[in-house]
């Protein structure tokens, strides 16, 4: 579990905010549960490093608020429009039994052991995330999907995954497709253009018009008097 350390904050104006963030600190709000919600202010380096590793979101953090610690799950970061710089994070305290909806990132093992895989066959992600409604404290990394043994024209539904109890998706009552393991696309070579049928009408064209010029070479011949012949 990543760890992320916090002071509290007493700003009381924008202008305290602004201070804030020169100094290099992005604020914050830790709300939900029983307590009241708390401000706080993070290091930017620390909360980037942080925002770039994988599912960020998704996965619960211990926030060391003035040493002491507590689990808090991040749940919206507000960016600067112009320079895409964090300016704003809240986390959600992670209370026992309480649910909370989560989109959780999908990921596949096992490439390598799949045979429709190895001849070729595509996997066609169809869901990279799915939502979830589950007790906060036990929120999935991720759902994985195992490719191990899987043929082509398989098919993996919501209905294969083993969820922990008390953890379901959103959407009920539908059992949808997350991923396919489908056939490979063969690219339909272009058909050639037709070069001899359009070299025929030309040679045709060319002939038709020699013929033309020489009825008119011919007429011209017959409508002249016997002494322009001469």
């Amino acid at each position: 579990m990543n760890s992320l350390d916090a002071n509290t904050r007493n700003t009381k104006s924008k202008g305290d905010i602004r201070s804030l963030r020169l100094k290099g600190n992005v604020p914050g709000i830790v709300y939900g549960g029983t307590n009241q919600n708390e401000k706080v202010s993070i290091s930017k380096k620390t909360l980037k490093y942080l925002i770039d590793k994988e599912n960020f979101l998704s996965n619960i953090i211990t926030l060391n608020l003035d040493g002491k610690p507590q689990n808090v799950l991040p749940r919206e970061i507000t960016y600067n429009v112009i320079s895409d710089e964090p300016i704003h994070i809240d986390f959600l305290r992670v209370v026992p039994g309480v649910k909370i909806r989560i989109e959780v990132p999908v990921q596949f093992i096992n490439h390598e052991t799949s045979p429709g895989l190895k001849r070729g066959g595509v996997l066609n992600i169809v869901r990279r995330k799915i939502e979830l409604r589950c007790p906060s404290e036990k929120i999935p990394e991720s759902i994985t999907i195992d490719l191990d043994g899987i043929e082509i024209g398989e098919s993996f539904k919501i209905s294969s995954i083993k969820l922990e109890e008390g953890v379901l998706p959103t959407i009920m009552g539908r059992d949808f497709v997350i991923a396919t393991l489908a056939a490979p696309t063969v690219m339909k070579e272009p058909e050639k253009p037709a070069e001899t049928a359009e070299g025929e009408d030309a040679a045709t064209e060319a002939k038709d018009a020699t013929l033309a010029a020489d009825g008119d070479k011919k007429e011209g011949e017959e409508k002249k008097s016997p002494e322009e012949k001469k």
